[in-house]
């Protein structure tokens, strides 16, 4: 438990009661029937799937000496493949787990001092080069014999066979790190070794697929946060206590004010401008945050995004018509948007001057903005005296940076310059985003 909750997990005691009952009523005897009892009983969406089953996989590995009698049986790299191409075929999956065990066995291991992990899975799949069998295996399938599942020969398409051999390739990785734990110890691979949940990883190490995979929780993330600021919409909507008619009601009740009468406020719903660094590393995050708050649009009187590298540019339209398609937005915006001048660097200075003198009218005193960037001007001016004016027109300026604190200030990081000026707080990852987002934004 304290390993999923390292990793972001909600689990408090209602589900520590249900995983304890489900497994009461499996047993522990058949560890799939463990592993499903405990996932239906502590996850609480499918993007945590493949974090419980790298945990578990630590945590309950098979049985003991299992793996190990697998692996003393490892043999020639070509007998290897050979075997591992027949148990694709077939799907045999206790198979699969002895192949995963001899080949770590066999073609993982390295170093031999005390510092050394010795197990790699990089290594191991480097030299088997399961995704090189696809060919083989379709072949199998397309002349396998009459008394094989007809159904299962006719529907395994290339895509499934990529599957087959994805999941052993998993396979080879949990082995890796199962032994891996038995010299470091099973919570210090927990929390370095297994990949943290898509909402968990950081804007600027995060690899396409798991950009790709975040832009589609756009939608539920902000119809969560609509939920909430809804709910904080209808609580300041109450105001503050009316003294003069709380005192004057009160005379009924011999000076006591048992009914306190609030003020009712106007229903204004506040502006929201982005404005957008959507250079190198700082692309992703920009590019999630805008399609964040393009659907949440309908919680604003108005939205308006900008984007910038050198040169600012508004992106608003470009925003709303990416939503059929989030992972083409930064494709957009580059092709359509004018960002760079005579250079391709960004240049923080050069844009929030061109914003203040161009988009002066956009900001307003209900304007709420956020800036989304490292704050790193390559060396150039970074023009504070522009960003002032902004701060001075705007309602609140909230800037989101998604670097470490630890790095502000350093190299050519003008973020202490501009953190003088407005509050700047650190975004690293999508949860943090969505805390942010939030608290911050105005109702």
């Amino acid at each position: 438990m304290a390993a999923l909750r390292a990793h972001g997990f909600g689990i408090g005691t209602g589900e520590t009661v249900d995983a304890a009952q489900a497994l009461e009523a499996v047993g522990f005897t058949e560890r799939a029937r463990v592993r499903e009892a405990l996932a239906a009983t502590l996850l609480h969406g499918e993007a945590q799937r493949r974090v419980f089953d790298q945990v578990f996989d630590l945590y309950f590995p098979l049985g003991p000496g299992v793996a190990e009698a697998y692996g003393n049986t490892a043999g020639d790299l070509t007998s290897l493949r050979e075997r591992l191409a027949e148990a694709l075929v077939t799907g045999d999956a206790a198979a699969l787990d002895r192949l995963a065990a001899e080949a770590v066995a066999g073609f993982g291991g390295y170093g031999s001092g005390p510092e050394s992990d010795g197990w790699s899975s990089h290594q191991t799949l480097s030299r088997l080069r399961p995704e090189t069998l696809l060919a083989g295996v379709r072949d199998r399938l397309r002349t396998a014999p009459p008394d094989q599942d007809p159904e299962f020969t006719e529907r395994l398409l290339d895509d499934e066979i990529r599957r087959r051999i994805e999941a052993f390739r998993e396979r080879v990785r949990s082995e890796a790190r199962r032994r891996v734990a038995e010299r470091r110890g099973r919570e210090a691979v927990a929390r370095r070794a297994v990949a943290a949940t898509p909402d968990r990883v950081d804007f600027l190490l995060a690899g396409r697929a798991q950009l790709d995979e975040l832009r589609r929780t756009v939608r539920p993330l902000a119809r969560k946060l609509a939920t909430r600021l809804a709910a904080r919409r209808r609580r300041a909507a109450r105001g503050t206590i009316d003294l003069r008619r709380t005192l004057r009601g009160s005379l009924s009740t011999g000076g006591v004010p048992v009914h306190p009468v609030l003020r009712r406020r106007r229903p204004r719903r506040p502006e929201l401008v982005l404005l957008c660094d959507v250079s190198g590393s700082v692309a992703g995050f920009a590019q999630f945050t805008m399609l964040l708050v393009q659907a949440l649009q309908e919680q604003f009187g108005r939205v308006r995004v900008f984007a910038f590298v050198n040169r600012v540019d508004e992106v608003t339209d470009l925003v709303s018509r990416s939503a059929a398609d989030p992972a083409g937005l930064g494709d957009l915006v580059l092709a359509e948007a004018r960002l760079t001048g005579w250079h391709g660097q960004s240049d923080y200075g050069a844009a929030l001057g061109e914003f203040a003198e161009r988009y002066a009218k956009v900001v307003g005193p209900r304007t709420v903005v956020f800036v989304l960037g490292d704050a790193r001007t390559n060396g150039s001016d970074p023009n504070p005296a522009a960003l002032r004016s902004i701060a001075d027109r705007a309602r609140r300026v909230h800037w989101l940076n998604p670097e470490q604190p630890s790095l502000w200030g350093t190299g050519d990081s003008a973020a202490p310059v501009y953190a003088a000026l407005v509050e700047m707080r650190a975004c690293r990852n999508a949860r943090q985003l969505e805390a942010l987002i939030g608290r911050l934004l105005p109702v």
